[in-house]
């Protein structure tokens, strides 16, 4: 087993997979920002029909994530891969020429209909080795992070250029270029295996859905992205309404605001990982995204409150949203983290449909600060329940190639590996010959553990 650097393949690999995640991105979230200005003139338009187009895509999402990612085991990555970014494209065609809140409703259903996030992540671990998978599934999640970034800010930028319809055209154009970079870039993996940390197992789905720990974790990326969605039916408008602040120029307060609340996120995630206090930051950032919800309902007239609000939120949105998967990865059973994950990401797509959907019936009901309160209710629940969970133990995910050829062999290797020191739990599997370990990085020694791989 090599301990070297990411070879020159790999991180071709991850860079390529990780822009066709980027691309899906952008295309979802630049409308985030605009959407609600642009869907209130469509026929049919109502308060609560806007909220289900904003979150629709979600649902489908969340319903075929982990099926797609089940399919590209039997008919391979790039053929499904392909279809979703086509399903992706086609859907966005869709919402671009549709003049009514349903043909939009529509078209994001089938935007959400192209799930391959799973799938992407499955051929990252195809193309990677083991002990580099997990620096190849980090290299996606900053280019994520910063095309969610970039995509608030764009949004009100190109809606004034060439306006949502246009948006929608350029989101099936992106598509269009992940197909093309998935075929003359994305190298072509040599075998499509099995990956335990990287795909749901359906005798997996059981362990995991019983695990307090991870269903806390569950219910806080649902609460998270709901309460991202239906901000976002609310603040354009209160922006604009109540603030002043006109639709085209929105971006400049947006900027400011993700920028700073980029920087100030790194030092608690430094805190929180080098320092062993994630579960008091963790908890700290639930309790700073109540505080801006219930600061926007007292301060929704004033520019300056609702950047404070809105730089108090996103602090502690990004914080929680990369802490978040490293907490799953660290509850998880060894080989589990792949249905963990799993039902994370359905959790997680689940909670932007609720969160649009709620958000929009809300906001016809009571306007904005019914929408804003909705928010901070869901925000004080999830403390409550987050408030019981275990510190997380800091460990690591560490996996192995070993010649196991029978459950007799894996059982006897499993104890062995556990009396490592530093190895702190350990899962042998017979049929894809891998040990899956969680080690605690601050006392192992890997070089111990090169004698058991194959």
């Amino acid at each position: 087993m090599q301990y070297d650097k990411m070879t020159p393949f790999e991180k071709r690999s991850a860079m390529s997979l990780a822009s066709i995640f980027a691309f899906r991105m952008l295309g979802l979230f630049m409308i985030l920002p605009v959407f609600v200005f642009y869907a209130k003139d469509l026929a049919g338009a109502t308060p609560k029909l806007m909220g289900l187009a904003m979150g629709i895509y979600g649902l489908t999402q969340a319903l075929l994530q982990i099926p797609f990612g089940m399919l590209s085991d039997r008919f391979g990555r790039k053929p499904i891969i392909a279809m979703g970014l086509c399903l992706f494209a086609l859907g966005s065609i869709i919402a671009a020429l549709s003049h009514s809140i349903e043909g939009v409703i529509i078209g994001r259903a089938i935007q959400g209909a192209g799930a391959v996030g799973s799938t992407i992540i499955a051929l990252v671990a195809d193309l990677t080795r083991e002990e580099h998978r997990t620096k190849a599934m980090a290299m996606i999640g900053m280019v994520i992070g910063l095309s969610f970034t970039l995509s608030i800010i764009l949004g009100p930028i190109l809606n004034r250029m060439i306006g949502v319809p246009g948006i929608f055209w350029l989101t099936a154009l992106l598509a269009g270029i992940g197909i093309l970079m998935l075929y003359t870039a994305v190298p072509h993996p040599k075998q499509s295996l099995f990956h335990r940390d990287a795909l749901p197992e359906p005798g997996q789905f059981k362990k995991v859905l019983s695990n307090p720990e991870l269903l806390r974790l569950d219910f806080g990326i649902m609460s998270l992205h709901g309460i991202l969605t239906a901000s976002f039916i609310a603040i354009p408008f209160a922006l604009q309404q109540v603030a002043g602040l006109p639709e085209a120029q929105q971006w400049h307060l947006y900027l400011p605001v993700l920028v700073l609340s980029f920087i100030s996120m790194v030092p608690f995630i430094i805190i929180a990982e080098k320092k062993r206090k994630m579960k008091g930051v963790f908890l700290a950032a639930i309790a700073v995204i109540a505080l801006s919800q219930l600061s926007l309902v007292g301060f929704s007239s004033s520019i300056i409150g609702i950047g404070i609000s809105m730089y108090l939120f996103f602090t502690a949105f990004t914080l929680l949203e990369a802490s978040l998967p490293s907490l799953i990865s660290k509850i998880a059973p060894p080989g589990s983290k792949g249905t963990a994950m799993g039902v994370y990401s359905c959790s997680q797509f689940l909670g932007i449909f609720l969160g649009g959907t709620l958000g929009g019936w809300l906001f016809g009901a009571h306007h904005i600060k019914g929408v804003y309160a909705l928010c901070a209710v869901v925000a004080l629940l999830w403390l409550l329940i987050a408030f019981g969970m275990k510190k997380p133990r800091h460990v690591g995910t560490f996996l192995l190639k070993v010649g196991v050829n029978n459950a007799k062999e894996a059982k006897a290797l499993q104890q062995r590996l556990l009396q490592i020191v530093g190895v702190v739990e350990a899962m042998v599997a017979v049929d894809d010959k891998t040990a899956y370990l969680k080690i605690d990085n601050s006392v192992i020694n890997k070089e111990e553990l090169k004698p058991f791989s194959i």
